[in-house]
């Protein structure tokens, strides 16, 4: 028998699997498959921090052109001295759009956002967000947006060159790279909506013979798997197709 573990991120889904312990293996065969589940718990956690905000953006934005995604840029007379006071005024900035969206009658939107500052060439502050696309987010963001004119906007790409983890790592790159993060570890790089769908962990014991595939149409990105004298572990990372989340047309009424 063998623990499976889906991460289901919508679009992007992670399957990790590692085996069971039994109790009637001998004590080199339960150490080597305590170790597997060892590393397999480390992978989880990695793909859990690593790859949580792919997850995130797979799961709101699932197809291309389903988010927009922007770069909101402070000018001179707006630019906040520190990080504290751009989450303020973001947070204010976040406010409006929520206002803006409940008077046109429109739900609450769905936006996945993080600041820049300390790898950005010009030094000035902007915050990188993808957005759920209503058909009026361009002007409705700019009237949200009272910091500045400075907005670039664009559809989200979901393909081979560019996808939700291209974007998530994009969006990440701070949290990588500027060195306050080393000396404050607890500084989070992004953040979300509440509005936003969360992906979902599944569980489950398989028999050995259950293979491990993605279902037709998803297109594999990862598919490894780590075997020793005893044992045997699989990580799996597949794509959903965008017609996998398209609405049904309803059927027309037959008549009578």
């Amino acid at each position: 028998m063998k623990k499976r573990i889906t991460i289901d991120g919508g679009a992007v889904v992670y399957v990790l699997e590692h085996p069971v312990r039994d109790r009637g293996d001998s004590e080199k065969v339960r150490a080597a498959k305590s170790k597997a589940t060892s590393q397999a718990q480390q992978l989880r956690n990695q793909i859990l921090s690593i790859r949580q905000l792919e997850l995130l953006l797979a799961c709101n934005f699932p197809t291309p052109g389903s988010g927009l995604v922007c770069c909101l840029s402070f000018d001179d007379a707006h630019l906040p001295k520190t990080r504290r006071e751009a989450q303020r005024r973001f947070k204010y900035f976040l406010k409006k759009l929520r206002a803006e969206r409940r008077a046109a009658r429109l739900p609450e939107p769905r936006v996945i956002y993080s600041p820049e500052v300390l790898t950005s060439s010009s030094g000035r502050w902007h915050y990188h967000i993808v957005i759920d696309s209503t058909g009026d987010d361009l002007d409705m963001l700019r009237r949200c947006w009272i910091y500045g004119s400075d907005i670039d906007a664009m559809p989200l790409r979901v393909d081979e060159e560019k996808n939700h983890e291209t974007q998530a790592r994009y969006m990440s790159k701070e949290l990588r790279e500027a060195q306050e993060y080393d000396s404050r570890p607890g500084l989070h790089g992004w953040s979300c909506t509440r509005s936003c769908r969360k992906p979902e962990v599944d569980e489950q014991i398989v028999e050995d013979r259950k293979p491990l595939r993605a279902p037709r149409g998803a297109t594999v990105l990862i598919h490894e798997r780590r075997s020793t004298e005893f044992t045997e572990s699989a990580i799996l990372k597949y794509r959903l197709p965008a017609s996998c989340f398209k609405p049904r047309a309803r059927a027309r009424r037959r008549r009578r």
